[in-house]
């Protein structure tokens, strides 16, 4: 005889929703978006189906869309007319995010959150998060000097959140110091916290126009994929220097982190569903070998599962629709 059926739970649609451990609603996305300067109208990404580089109109558009359909927040990224080996237009007051965040904050003030992904590597010329030694190597604190300058011009156009994505070591800690320094205490710091060198961000690159130089990459100052005790050292450096929230990225190959990471804070943890995760879905999907908007979600549960708060991710509008039909 069997003692135990757990089919019992399954047998209906409302029983299932019932006892479901897990719950992804529209109030767990964030939607990365691109801002190209230079541009009368929106460009799609060809390695990223459904995303575009949008202008300045095109982008408040989208995001009126995107709050229209309950999503809470965006993470903003800026692709300049102009490069240089400091990545300047990252803090100039009249770059192209800074505008960006300027119109979203006048048009939608506090109804969405704003964040402001932080980093040089769209700006720079030779394409990595910082200045470039002659040889060849990041200056790590030379670059926290840049860090702090694109926070605070981040916080005067509104920006409500800044998400260092360079990891440079002492980056949260410099960047809280400068926005205290000028009064933006209520600006929140989302720090990338455990970010891998992962093969996963080529169609991000393509989204950004970035090409690291010499044929180079970021195993010197990203996550090595093999590691995970130092992800959760990475994770309490952040937090003592002043991290409100913290990210891994990415997030379905790193599920294992992402559970760790949980059993190890109580801050709010987010998780980036990266630029590869989403090609790979839209492309199997195009060759009609999976039901692309099922595997997506069940990417975004899977996440949500294994601890994650929040999840930054290209789906979030389709997302969105799909969670409120």
């Amino acid at each position: 005889m069997i003692e135990n059926r757990p089919r019992r739970l399954r047998k209906t649609a409302a029983i299932r929703r019932l006892v479901a451990e897990t719950q992804l609603s529209v109030d767990d996305l964030v939607a990365p978006l691109f801002i190209r300067e230079g541009i009368n109208t929106p460009e799609p990404v060809h390695s990223l189906p459904g995303v575009f580089q949008h202008t300045r109109k095109s982008l408040l558009e989208e995001v009126k869309k995107l709050r229209d359909r309950g999503i809470p927040g965006l993470v903003l990224f800026g692709i300049p007319e102009k490069k240089d080996a400091k990545g300047s237009e990252a803090w100039n007051p009249n770059g192209i995010v800074q505008l960006a965040l300027n119109d979203l904050r006048s048009e939608l003030d506090d109804e969405m959150v704003l964040i402001a992904d932080l980093c040089v590597d769209e700006y720079t010329d030779h394409g990595h998060c910082g200045i470039v030694k002659s040889d060849g190597t990041v200056d790590n604190d030379a670059t926290l000097e840049l860090y702090q300058q694109i926070a605070i011009a981040q916080a005067e156009a509104g920006a409500h959140v800044t998400a260092p994505s360079g990891m440079m070591d002492g980056q949260v800690q410099a960047i809280r110091t400068a926005l205290d320094s000028k009064n933006f205490e209520d600006v929140a710091i989302l720090a990338y916290a455990a970010k891998y060198a992962s093969a996963l961000y080529g169609p991000f690159r393509d989204a950004v126009d970035v090409e690291i130089a010499d044929g180079g990459d970021r195993k010197g100052y990203q996550q090595n994929p093999k590691n995970v005790r130092e992800a959760l050292m990475e994770v309490h450096l952040d937090i003592s220097e002043g991290a409100d929230m913290v990210m891994v990225k990415p997030a379905l190959s790193y599920l294992d982190v992402i559970s760790k990471v949980r059993a190890e804070t109580n801050l709010p943890l987010a998780a980036y569903h990266v630029s590869g995760e989403y090609a790979m879905v839209e492309a199997a999907a195009a060759n009609g070998w999976i039901d692309g908007d099922s595997v997506g979600m069940e990417h975004l549960l899977s996440i949500k599962r294994a601890g994650a708060d929040f999840i930054l991710t290209y789906l979030a509008c389709r997302a969105a629709e799909n969670l409120q039909k």
